[in-house]
C-alpha cells in the first residue's frame, strides 16, 4: 500500500469509531513508517484513541512522547496534540511528560506553540489544579508575534477562568487590555471570553 493508499484508509479509520480500540496496536505501529505525513496522522489518531480509550494506549504513550524530540516540527506538534487528548482523560499516562511539555511554550515553530497551548487547555479541562504555578508562562504567549497563537492563548485563561477562577482573576486586567488593544479581532474576542468565564 502506497502513501496515499494508506492515509485515505487512515481517514476512513477515523471515522470508524467502532474499529478504534482494536486498531490501536496497528496505528502505534504506523509511527515508525518513513512517512512523515504518516506518522503524523498516526500520532493524531492515537491521540483521540486515548481519549477515548486511555487504558489501550498505556503501552505506547512513552513512544509517542518520543517525538517530542523529532526535529520535525509537524511531529512535534502531533505529540503535543497527542499527549493533551490522552491527558484530559488521563492525566496520569502522561503526567511523567507533563513539565517536559512547558517547553513547546518557547518552540521556534508557531504551530507547536499553539498545539503546547491547546493540549493544556485539554489537560487543564479535567486536572486545572496543576497549572498553578504556570500561569505566567501562558501570560506571556498572549503576546506572541504569531496571530494563530495569540489566538488561542486566551482560551487556556477561559478553561482556567471556568475551573479555577482564582487563577486566572490576577491576569484579568492585562486580558481587558489586551480585549481592547489588540490589531486582531479574535484575539480581542477569545480575550473577552476569558474574562466572562472568570
Amino acid at each position: 500500500m502506497n502513501e496515499s493508499e494508506l492515509y485515505k484508509e487512515l481517514g476512513i479509520l477515523t471515522r470508524d469509531k467502532d474499529k478504534w480500540e482494536e486498531s490501536i496496536p496497528y496505528i502505534a505501529a504506523l509511527l515508525s513508517h518513513e512517512s512523515v505525513k504518516i506518522q503524523a496522522k498516526a500520532l493524531w489518531l492515537l491521540g483521540e484513541m486515548g481519549l477515548a480509550y486511555p487504558a489501550s494506549v498505556h503501552d505506547y504513550v512513552s513512544l509517542i512522547a518520543s517525538f517530542l524530540d523529532s526535529d520535525i516540527p509537524l511531529l512535534r506538534e502531533r505529540a503535543v496534540n497527542a499527549l493533551g487528548r490522552i491527558g484530559r482523560e488521563s492525566y496520569q499516562l502522561i503526567g511523567p511528560y507533563w513539565s517536559d511539555m512547558f517547553r513547546f511554550a518557547n518552540d521556534e515553530d508557531a504551530g507547536v506553540r499553539l498545539s503546547f497551548i491547546w493540549a493544556s487547555e485539554n489537560i487543564a479541562t479535567n486536572t486545572p489544579d496543576i497549572y498553578e504555578s504556570y500561569m505566567s508562562v501562558f501570560e506571556a504567549l498572549l503576546y506572541d508575534k504569531d496571530d494563530k497563537v495569540r489566538m488561542e492563548a486566551p482560551e487556556i485563561f477561559r478553561v482556567l477562568g471556568k475551573r479555577r477562577p482564582e487563577l486566572v482573576m490576577p491576569y484579568v486586567k492585562q486580558l481587558r487590555h489586551i480585549s481592547e488593544t489588540d490589531t486582531n479581532r479574535v484575539v480581542r474576542i477569545h480575550c473577552l471570553g476569558a474574562i466572562k468565564a472568570v
